[in-house]
């Protein structure tokens, strides 16, 4: 280590820091109003590395950690759902009382693992930044106090300990086939290894450990079969928590799965293997949390069901990697447009939701009834967001499943294309209802909602990335289209 590799992982370092400083300012402190803006403030310092750092790729820590224009991006995406995580949280935190630092340094901490993981290019420290990531969650999602919040926090760490440990023994396979660590070292050795004509299927080793790791990777962005943890987790965790999961974990899931799938499987046999798992699991995917979102009443639970079938749009990216290498970046590009747009949309969505239930303290969809009435500016950030879930124009949701998509049919994989065009016509009839609630259904009797200035300004910035980028996508388009170029080269 020396000090080229302290500046490389600067913003990982500083943000734990953060984590840190925000700990001990609540232990001095009894002002705990200063705990939000300090840790807001503070994410400027690892922001400010970022962009330092970005004209220095290079890698470090003895080739396990790259920092690019690929995990800066993701790095960007993290510190801004953090960023309006933490703002949407600023009245929502004052029922954790003398525990409000522990929650700030928590979120932070999280953030810290998916920075690092996000970045990571060897095995270990692939599952040590997964950790890391893991263990401030669980705690997050238990942090209420209560029967349900208690059962998500326990239901996420047991399902994450098992996931992780089968994650595991798929790497440990993986070394033994390779003999290394390094995910370029491993792409070489199967490279070698196997001719251009060889399936994954002709090596039972191989094939096992790419089972494993999928199964893995699969709970990591609640993809089926292996979303059984995501509902009740929604449900039971605080609002903005449940938010930051949504995206920021999800983020995080899909860019260690690209960093993997480009660096290990760019044989082309093997990845036309792992593109026709990728598309099965998709169309899975998004049929399932689909329908069964169809049937809720609890909105949080009704948006867990919801981020499945978004992990299944996203997926379409990933089977859309393989074939026409002149297509080779329109499904990954499109995974990075869609997961940008998806930070901005389902955060507005979930501070509004943040913003009702301390009104109502109720989280059913009848809780929205005539919110129009009540808040007009809550409404409209809501309809906009459900919109944009659906992917309806000009929203940036639209841009973004269009670019998904469209990278399938080029792809020659119509047929998900078409599976992901109905399952989105689905999914109107229960982000619409939302709307219906809002504009048609009466209110029950009480005051208008006035937000918090938190809340509403995290919703507001929020909301405002959605319609922005719908109208003007070129920015995050050429940074996605940016940071996939790097990992091919």
């Amino acid at each position: 280590m020396n000090y080229a590799d302290i500046i490389l992982i600067a913003p990982e370092i500083s943000m734990a820091l953060l984590a840190s400083m925000i700990i001990i300012v609540d232990l001095f402190s009894s002002n705990k109003k200063l705990l939000a803006p300090l840790s807001l403030i503070g994410l400027l310092v690892p922001l400010c590395f970022c962009i330092m750092v970005r004209d220095n790729p290079s890698l470090g820590f003895k080739g396990t950690v790259k920092v690019d224009d690929f995990s800066l991006f993701f790095n960007y995406v993290i510190i801004l759902a953090t960023g309006l995580v933490i703002l949407s949280s600023t009245t929502y935190a004052k029922r954790f009382d003398k525990h409000q630092g522990e929650y700030y340094s928590l979120i932070l901490l999280s953030a810290t693992g998916m920075m690092l993981l996000v970045s990571a290019v060897e095995l270990i420290t692939i599952y040590i930044a997964l950790e890391l990531t893991a263990l401030p969650t669980a705690a997050l999602a238990a942090f209420i106090r209560e029967k349900k919040s208690a059962e998500s926090g326990i239901k996420f760490l047991i399902l994450s300990a098992v996931s992780s440990a089968v994650l595991l023994y798929g790497m440990v396979l993986i070394y033994g086939f390779t003999g290394t660590t390094h995910l370029s070292e491993i792409g070489t050795v199967i490279a070698n290894h196997l001719s251009t004509s060889e399936q994954i299927t002709d090596n039972g080793i191989l094939l096992f450990s790419v089972i494993l790791m999928t199964a893995g990777f699969g709970f990591k962005i609640s993809a089926v079969p292996f979303q059984m943890w995501a509902p009740d987790v929604y449900e039971g965790a605080p609002t903005p928590i449940t938010g930051f999961l949504s995206v920021a974990s999800k983020a995080a899931g899909f860019a260690i799965i690209l960093r993997i799938l480009y660096a290990v499987f760019e044989n082309e046999a093997l990845s036309s293997d792992w593109a026709s798992m990728m598309a099965v699991l998709s169309a899975i995917s998004m049929s399932v949390g689909n329908l069964i979102a169809i049937k809720q009443n609890n909105i949080k639970r009704m948006l867990a069901y919801s981020t499945i079938a978004q992990a299944g749009y996203i997926m379409v990216g990933l089977a859309a990697m393989a074939g026409n290498t002149t297509l080779y970046t329109s499904g990954p590009v499109g995974i990075l447009v869609y997961l940008a747009g998806y930070t901005f949309t389902n955060l507005a969505a979930f501070a509004v939701i943040t913003a009702v239930s301390e009104d109502s303290g109720d989280d059913s969809v009848d809780s929205f009834a005539g919110l129009i009435k009540k808040s007009p500016t809550l409404a409209v950030i809501m309809t906009v967001s459900m919109i944009s879930l659906i992917g309806i124009p000009p929203t940036i949701g639209f841009m973004a499943k269009i670019y998904l998509f469209g990278a399938a049919v080029e792809t020659n994989l119509t047929w998900l294309a078409i599976v992901a065009v109905i399952n989105s016509v689905v999914s109107a009839y229960y982000y619409l209802r939302v709307v219906k609630t809002m504009f048609i259904d009466s209110p029950d009797e009480g005051q208008e909602i006035h937000p918090k200035f938190g809340v509403l300004s995290a919703a507001v910035i929020a909301i405002s990335g959605t319609v922005f980028f719908g109208f003007f996508p070129k920015p995050i388009i050429e940074l996605a289209r940016d940071a996939i170029n790097t990992i091919i080269g």
